[in-house]
């Protein structure tokens, strides 16, 4: 628990450590780049290291800064010997590439070569000399190929044509340093008349980041160049290759080290933290700290605090001491890798307050189930049940725990969810008879087509006029019995097959839709007689329960008593579910849609009215109590703490908690003396020693402000009324996707 509210987090006590550790990851994060950057992956730490002490925590600062020193000084030097080397074998290149350009003719004496007009002849050739009364200079260099066109357009329109500019691309990609992919470069070569002209190029070969590199004007001193370049390289290269080994050794160091270093710098910071949470007494002496813990890992903390005083050489033992209070401790909810899926998905909505019910228990078989419903398909669930039991088998694969892509660790921490899903998937597909979408016979058909032939004694021309054979099941022996586990498979043949499966899984979702939030409604009974507010059974629980069944309720008896009462005979006067159901709610009746039973008006009236009338007491009922319960005299009984509540999204389910907790308060260093000044000894530093005396309830502990509790009533009356509504029509999705999973 904070004990500073009122000090600056940059002025608490261990503000210094704790900036220390964050310096620390700075750099920690500095050398996982690094390491990332060399394509190497930082594994996890083999072991589970101790928080460092104060001369181990500088040491461990002092040869991680060491080291992220030497990797930015190697990784400079690597930097600049790669560019250097680059722009060497660049320059070899445009040498090299350009030399067919600049040549002169063969010697006297060797045999002539052909002369054609070509864009390639020497412009250097001796007989050209006698038309120029100028020097030729020469800008040669690379471009990035992307710029060819545009640069050659620019020289061509500001020099206006009083230069030969030559393109050829780079025998071999090299790296571009700005962005550091693989790149095919364009050598040039320009020559021009006139230093004005010279002056533009040089400028325009700027603009578009050329590398230009000096261009000597004889043969011979071109080979020279050449030459010196080549012994260059070769010693670049030899620098180059140290250089890469001892980055290599440096960062083998870092992969062997930072694994450790992370976990003890997080453990210390982690304890830095937690000590600018403790506050001093007025000695300075003691450092107090209040804590909530289990009842049942009382005996751990205390074996830790025994352990701690004696590994730190302290005289004097810390101690612990349980303190009254009248806070409401958090809630901790006991997980294992099972369960650990599922609770995650409820935490999602809401974490449940302390003691109360904890629906992660029956949402395991809820929501894998209300899941298959949508996904039945045999074929479907056993693909993914047998994902999932790979998963599950090899779950203590390191390959598997250490994966980095996120979405794979998504499926991995939900395996059993998944192993669940799909094998309620395989058991709702066995009943929509669907394996990839089509139907199997396991058990035979119960219709008879030969019966249904020889009582209507098809012809031959009537079966080629009539494509579609209609099967009557009031016809004796057509229809003999229900099938044995799920849909007939005759219904995959049939063409009103996505009608029938309409009606079928429509009316399934309602039932079990209005089922699911009915039992999440009587969850809230547990709630209500464990914090002894037996009035919320009588003034909430029932309305609720009152409205949901007097309208939806009612809905569920009207599907399930038709199904009863109709049978094939006369399904053609069966009424419309629908329009009583409307009708129920106007007050009225239709003569064309016929009474299900005698009465049904009356009964509907008084559903209505039922369900109405209970708004009002959902609404006022535990305020109005509240209020009367507070100007009551007191008489001398037990006072009922309000246990604060957090429904669930569908039909106000109430979420509760798994073990108890109580406050702990223990103390370092010190003789047991009081505390604080004007306390006792024990007491707590937030609770005054009213508090302590009384047993942790003050006097003013059952002030009730009416209208907080009147507004939270009234958001949840309106929650849970509207919820009943929109709810019950949410739970169409679980047909909608089932049709559209199949289709």
């Amino acid at each position: 628990r904070q004990l500073n509210p009122k000090v600056s987090a940059f002025q608490r006590r261990f503000v210094g450590e704790v900036r220390r550790c964050e310096e620390m990851e700075k750099t920690f994060t500095f050398l996982q780049q690094e390491l990332r950057g060399a394509g190497r992956v930082l594994g996890p730490c083999p072991d589970s290291p101790r928080a460092p002490l104060a001369r181990e925590a500088l040491r461990v600062q002092e040869q991680s800064e060491q080291l992220a020193q030497e990797l930015r000084e190697v990784s400079r030097n690597r930097a600049s010997l790669r560019g250097r080397l680059q722009e060497l074998r660049q320059y070899l290149h445009v040498l090299r590439e350009s030399q067919r350009f600049t040549s002169l003719p063969a010697p006297p004496g060797s045999p002539l070569r052909p002369r054609a007009l070509s864009e390639r002849e020497p412009i250097l050739d001796p007989s050209l000399h006698q038309h120029l009364d100028r020097k030729i200079n020469f800008v040669a260099g690379v471009i990035h190929p992307w710029r060819v066109s545009a640069f050659e357009r620019l020289l061509w329109r500001a020099c206006r044509g009083y230069l030969v500019a030559s393109f050829v691309e780079m025998p071999e990609p090299m790296e571009d340093p700005a962005t550091g992919e693989s790149i095919t470069w364009v050598i040039f070569l320009i020559s021009y008349w006139g230093e004005q002209i010279g002056q533009k190029i040089r400028k325009i070969s700027d603009c578009f980041h050329c590398h230009v590199y000096p261009y000597p004007e004889s043969e011979a001193s071109r080979a020279d160049t050449m030459s010196g370049l080549h012994s260059q390289i070769q010693d670049l290269s030899v620098v180059l290759e140290e250089t890469e080994q001892y980055l290599a050794q440096v960062l083998d160091k870092v992969m062997l080290a930072l694994p450790t270093w992370r976990v003890q710098v997080q453990k210390m910071k982690a304890i830095y933290l937690v000590l600018n949470q403790c506050s001093f007494d007025v000695t300075e002496k003691c450092l107090i700290a209040e804590v909530w813990c289990p009842v049942r890992d009382l005996t751990q903390v205390q074996d830790a605090l025994r352990q701690g005083s004696y590994k730190s050489g302290s005289s004097v033992e810390c101690f612990v001491q349980r303190i009254p209070t009248t806070e409401s401790p958090p809630t901790l909810i006991r997980t294992n890798k099972f369960t650990a899926g599922f609770q995650s998905i409820v935490d999602a909505y809401g974490v449940a307050s302390y003691q109360e019910v904890n629906p992660a228990p029956y949402a395991i078989i809820t929501f894998p189930f209300i899941f298959a419903i949508m996904f039945g398909d045999v074929g479907h669930g056993l693909l993914m049940f047998l994902f999932a039991l790979w998963m599950v088998l090899c779950e203590n694969s390191p390959s598997l725990r250490q994966a980095s892509n996120e979405i794979w660790m998504t499926f991995f921490e939900g395996r059993y969810l998944i192993l669940l899903m799909g094998a309620f998937s395989i058991y709702t597909g066995f009943i929509y008879n669907e394996c990839f979408s089509k139907a199997t016979v396991i058990f035979p058909s119960a219709w008879s087509v030969a019966t249904m032939a020889n009582h209507s004694s098809w012809s031959s021309a009537y079966l080629a006029t009539h494509p579609s054979l209609t099967l009557d099941p009031n016809v004796t022996g057509v229809f003999q019995g229900p099938y044995p586990f799920g849909i007939d498979p005759i219904w995959s043949l049939a063409t009103n097959h996505l009608n029938f499966l309409n009606s079928f899984k429509m009316k399934m979702s309602v039932v079990l839709g209005i089922v699911h939030m009915g039992f999440g409604v009587l969850l809230g009974v547990f709630n209500h007689v464990h914090f002894q507010q037996r009035h919320r059974l009588v003034l909430e629980l029932l309305p609720e329960m009152v409205f949901l069944l007097a309208l939806f309720g009612y809905l569920v008896f009207l599907i399930f008593y038709k199904w009863v009462k109709f049978s094939a005979a006369n399904s053609r006067v069966a009424p419309s579910i629908l329009i009583h159901f409307i009708d129920m709610f106007l007050f009225t009746s239709n003569a064309e849609n016929l009474p299900l039973y005698r009465g049904q008006v009356a009964v509907q009236t008084v559903l209505v009215v039922l369900a109405l009338a209970s708004v009002p007491v959902l609404l006022l009922g535990t305020p109005l109590y509240l209020c009367c319960r507070r100007r009551a005299p007191r008489t001398g009984c037990p006072a009922v703490r309000r246990g604060s509540r957090r429904r669930g999204s569908a039909g106000g389910a109430q979420w509760g908690l798994t073990a108890g907790a109580v406050p702990v308060q223990p103390v370092a260093a010190g003789e047991q003396e009081p505390l604080l000044e004007g306390q006792e000894a024990g007491s707590s530093v937030n609770a005054t020693k009213e508090d302590v005396e009384s047993g942790g309830h003050s006097p003013d502990a059952e002030h009730l402000d009416f209208a907080e509790i009147f507004m939270h009533q009234a958001i949840h009356t309106i929650e849970y009324c509207l919820g009943c509504v929109s709810n019950t029509a949410s739970y169409l999705r679980l047909w909608a996707l089932s049709l559209a999973h199949a289709r």
